[in-house]
């Protein structure tokens, strides 16, 4: 499905991304990451604890690290800097709201990347998703990267896991990174499973839940107070309520009463609608938030 040689099956996607990046990588290298990724942001520092790494963050266009960024971030030989050896891409991308890197935009920063003898890696954690909003098959986005993350538990729906594919060397290494995690495991069939379905059954669905996205923020910019955030593309729908008055918290407690869960704890919080959600259920959402929300 993704081109690749071979698969790792991991536990999660910050498991996948970890040993993906300490396969690619030798201690007091650097690695390029764009400044709001999921690896640089939400891994723990992970990438500096396990494989003493630098970050060097770049701040990206919707989540897109522009390829003269990247040429102007690569170290030169020099002995007193950490060498460049990994470009990391995140795609879709998360916190600039689900948005999806093109095949020209993978492509350009590959080139790049190639130019300087850099491996690349995807935290394509969703993207099937970014597969479907574009309407081309995955291995068109994938073919530029050396290895990819694909998480099982998101969009896909499996209860558990991830993957990470890429050449036989790349996964060979990545295994025993795994096993020094602690992700090898005798009883992985009962968790794998799942995702088998999740590969074969719920790929092409998730146009439901863009649409369904779609029409979540189409409702809400209909309510006083409440801002999108960033163009829907795929699932992600990021708010505003500072001109509602509301913090997170209050927004959660409203939600709470309609039947829902939803976490916040700024005005700026994330909406993601996933299997399970019909469209039925959005209007439903949607008329009692409008009728809980304060009326100017």
């Amino acid at each position: 499905m993704l081109g690749k040689e071979a698969a790792l099956f991991v536990t999660s996607g910050t498991q996948g991304n970890a040993v993906a990046i300490l396969s690619h990588t030798n201690r007091g290298d650097e690695i390029i990451l764009e400044r709001n990724s999921h690896i640089y942001l939400n891994e723990v520092g992970g990438l500096a604890v396990m494989g003493s790494l630098m970050a060097r963050t770049i701040e990206g266009e919707m989540g897109w690290i522009k390829p003269e960024d990247i040429r102007a971030s690569v170290r030169g030989d020099n002995i007193h800097h950490a060498p460049t050896s990994l470009l990391c891409v995140e795609n879709t991308h998360n916190t600039s709201g689900g948005i999806p890197l093109t095949v020209d935009q993978m492509k350009a920063d590959w080139d790049v990347a190639k130019e300087h003898g850099l491996g690349v890696h995807l935290d394509g954690a969703r993207v099937f998703n970014a597969a479907i909003a574009l309407g081309v098959d995955v291995k068109e986005l994938t073919q530029y990267a050396d290895t990819v993350q694909i998480c099982l538990s998101k969009g896909l729906s499996a209860p558990i896991g991830s993957m990470v594919v890429g050449p036989e060397n790349l996964i060979k290494k990545a295994r025993k990174y795994r096993k020094m995690l602690g992700g090898g495991r005798r009883q992985v069939g009962i968790i794998a499973a799942p995702g088998i379905v999740a590969l074969t059954k719920m790929v092409d669905r998730l146009v439901n839940d863009h649409a369904n996205a779609k029409r979540l923020a189409e409702g809400l910019s209909e309510i006083n107070g409440i801002k999108i955030l960033n163009p829907v593309k795929t699932n992600m729908v990021y708010i505003d309520l500072s001109d509602l008055g509301w913090t997170g918290i209050e927004w959660t407690e409203a939600c709470a009463k309609l039947g829902w869960k939803s976490r916040g704890t700024t005005s700026r919080l994330r909406l993601v609608t996933h299997y399970g959600i019909e469209m039925e259920d959005i209007e439903a959402f949607l008329q009692g938030i409008a009728e809980l929300v304060p009326k100017v």
